[in-house]
């Protein structure tokens, strides 16, 4: 599901149709007033675009693979990589683009949390081997680090912008417990 604003008229006098790609979502237009946005923390956008056909797209997917316990198929699907890069891929396909002029940017896999799964890395590599796999130029990345993304991208002309919305890795602690006083008949610990 996606969710579609008009916002302000582009450069063109058109007005711009911005579209938000959420988490498990993937988005492919022709139109070139259309805007594909989404915002990025570990999760990674493959925005894809054959600028000769004029048809561009972008997924936003959680993991790169289905882990012990989880639906490998089925409506939870697109939340995993390798069924969103093929989706993206086909429903480009079946837009007009040329598999041979397909071309690829990727951005997020932001690891968020300090100490955590390293889950930013993993969908990272898991796209950037997808595309090479596929014989996918990729022409521009912006992945890793610690920060959430915002992506803003013309999938019609292949062009793209990114923003970091936040520098600092969140650090959670947790309170340190200290002996507890004596009350009454009650020991509190």
């Amino acid at each position: 599901m996606s969710f579609m604003t008009t916002v302000r008229p582009a450069s063109s006098g058109h007005t711009e149709k911005r579209i938000n790609v959420i988490q498990g979502t993937t988005q492919v237009t022709s139109d070139p007033a259309v805007v594909l946005t989404t915002v990025l923390g570990s999760c990674v956008a493959a925005c894809l675009f054959d600028g000769l056909a004029g048809v561009g797209g972008m997924n936003h997917f959680l993991l790169s693979e289905p882990r012990g316990g989880d639906l490998a198929f089925g409506e939870q699907s697109e939340r995993y990589g390798a069924y969103a890069m093929e989706l993206l891929i086909n429903e480009m396909l079946k837009a007009g683009a040329s598999r041979s002029r397909i071309k690829a940017h990727l951005y997020g896999g932001a690891n968020m949390r300090a100490g955590m799964q390293e889950i930013g890395s993993a969908n990272s590599k898991f796209a950037i081997n997808f595309l090479a796999r596929d014989g996918i130029p990729l022409t521009f990345s912006n992945l890793g680090g610690n920060a959430a993304r915002r992506v803003d991208f013309r999938a019609v002309k292949g062009q793209a912008r990114c923003r970091v919305l936040a520098e600092e890795v969140p650090v959670e602690t947790r309170p340190i417990i200290t002996q507890a006083a004596s009350v009454g008949d009650v020991e509190l610990f």
